[in-house]
């Protein structure tokens, strides 16, 4: 499989949408190289605005150019743009309700030897909870485009986390559609169901072909959309296998695990066993070391599901 990190393939889809859309406007907090939005400022410097270190003053700019008609894409890593901003995107863009697009890389802890400081595990969490919020989180470069592309459709807030490690491509560019809102299946299976969102989602690809050849039949669906989340596919899961397991790099306080059982502990009460980071912070070391370090392996996912059959 090829791999492309997610920042690559959002640095590159807002060069063919602002190609096709001029009022598409990209905001940068300095780190310009780091969210490849350098490749959207190289072909429209006259839409891409540098804002600095100030994230407040980041979100709180993209919220005056939206108020104006503009779609404004706002980029820095995760963990400022859902911690530092965090009151500008309540008050100042969400509340009303403005077309901002909320677009931070470096999201979780692959962004590596940065340490936690850097490594957000809680900005979906975060995002969660403002109301209306749209959160998005692709599993690899395809979903990538396929959401800016879309987020930009859409009319309101929208957040995307992106991430800065190489990551396998899963989806095939020319037949793949992403719906905000709708989960994709990508394995069927009648025991158990994985469901990942990010890079978690080839891992539990993974999983699943390890474990069906040992007889264990698996679901996996990759869940793009946090928010509004696919209720109508979680809970057809939920009915249709044993128990669900779900997967993300990120914290299981108020991320994916927290919005399947939030919906489904009213609906229909099902054994959820959660894969992410554990109350704890990121820490500074290769992406592919902390991986393993914070167990987000296919192999991890084996383990749970084979304890809980």
């Amino acid at each position: 499989m090829s791999k492309k990190a997610t920042r690559q393939a959002y640095g590159e889809a807002l060069v063919e949408l602002g190609t096709i859309n001029k009022d598409i406007i990209v905001l940068d907090a300095d780190l310009t190289k780091s969210t490849k939005t350098n490749l959207f400022k190289e072909r429209f410097p006259e839409r891409h605005f540098n804002l600095g270190i100030a994230e407040a003053d980041l979100m709180g700019t993209a919220a005056g150019l939206a108020s104006c008609g503009k779609i404004v894409f706002a980029s820095t890593f995760a963990m400022f743009a859902a911690g530092r901003g965090f009151e500008q995107i309540r008050n100042s863009i969400a509340y009303p309700k403005l077309n901002v697009k909320i677009a931070p890389t470096h999201a979780g802890i692959t962004v590596g030897e940065d340490g936690g400081s850097h490594q957000s595990v809680e900005d979906i969490a975060l995002m969660r909870s403002i109301p209306g919020m749209v959160v998005l989180s692709p599993a690899d470069a395809v979903e990538t485009k396929k959401m800016i592309f879309e987020a930009a459709k859409y009319d309101g807030p929208v957040y995307i986390r992106m991430g800065r490690l190489d990551v396998e491509t899963i989806f095939d560019e020319a037949t793949y559609n992403f719906e905000i809102g709708k989960a994709n299946i990508l394995k069927k299976g009648n025991d158990v169901t994985i469901v990942a969102t990010g890079l978690m989602t080839i891992e539990a690809l993974k999983a699943a072909d390890i474990l069906e050849k040992e007889g264990v039949s698996v679901r996996v669906i990759n869940m793009g959309t946090i928010k509004p989340l696919d209720e109508k596919t979680i809970l057809k899961a939920a009915k249709e296998t044993k128990f669900i397991v779900t997967a993300e790099e990120h914290s299981i306080i108020g991320g994916l695990g927290s919005a399947v059982s939030e919906y489904l502990s009213e609906i229909h009460p099902t054994k959820i066993k959660k894969l992410g980071i554990y109350d704890k912070f990121g820490q500074s070391g290769k992406a592919t070391e902390l991986l393993k370090y914070y167990n987000l392996t296919s192999e991890k996912l084996v383990e749970i599901v084979k304890e809980n059959l």
